[in-house]
């Protein structure tokens, strides 16, 4: 298993994407033209030989299952945590995407995208909208690690103050295996172990 899981665009990224990278905007499909959404898909678009950007939540299944073989990796953009895992679990695509990572497809994650590959997003209650997916009651996200990804956890980003990243840890620091990461931090996981980079 492959996994590179950034706070937000890790600076060696691009030297793990490569080829046809599945792009996944779920998490900010609203957010599309908000500055951090445009950096990382200019960024993510400047490292793929093909990009294919898709919205789970409005495309059929087995369109996105062919996306998904035809893909050499898989990037999960940053973006509402809850809206992203709503948009998994309700179309089906969060066990694809599963089984296409354990078969050895590199999982690369941002924010949103780094928090649900852990085995909960309850922690992301303190710092993200429940109400942006009422519909999601199951806040188990897709076990690819054992952590938690907290991002942002410098405490400057945006509405990530230092007291939503302490009262993020204070709430559930005790519940899930939280790894705080700063902006300019990942996680690489692959078949060796883990490694902070």
């Amino acid at each position: 298993m492959n996994l590179f899981l950034a706070s937000y665009l890790h600076p060696d990224l691009v030297t793990y994407l490569t080829g046809r990278i599945l792009y996944i905007d779920d998490a900010a499909v609203e957010m599309r033209e908000a500055p951090f959404a445009q950096e990382e898909l200019k960024t993510v678009g400047e490292a793929a030989e093909v990009l294919v950007p898709v919205t789970v939540s409005q495309m059929a299944l087995a369109d996105f299952r062919q996306e998904l073989e035809l893909a050499d990796c898989v990037y999960v953009a940053s973006g509402e945590t809850f809206r992203l895992l709503h948009a998994l679990k309700s179309t089906g695509a969060d066990q694809l995407l599963v089984d296409a990572v354990r078969a050895g497809k590199l999982y690369a994650g941002s924010s949103a995208g780094a928090m649900i590959a852990g085995p909960s997003i309850e922690p992301a209650t303190v710092m993200d909208n429940l109400s942006i997916a009422p519909d999601l009651k199951d806040y188990t996200g897709l076990h690819l690690t054992e952590f938690v990804v907290v991002p942002h956890a410098q405490g400057t980003t945006g509405p990530y103050s230092i007291d939503i990243i302490s009262k993020t840890v204070e709430e559930y620091g005790k519940k899930w295996n939280l790894l705080l990461l700063r902006d300019g931090q990942a996680l690489y996981v692959d078949d060796r172990g883990a490694m902070l980079i």
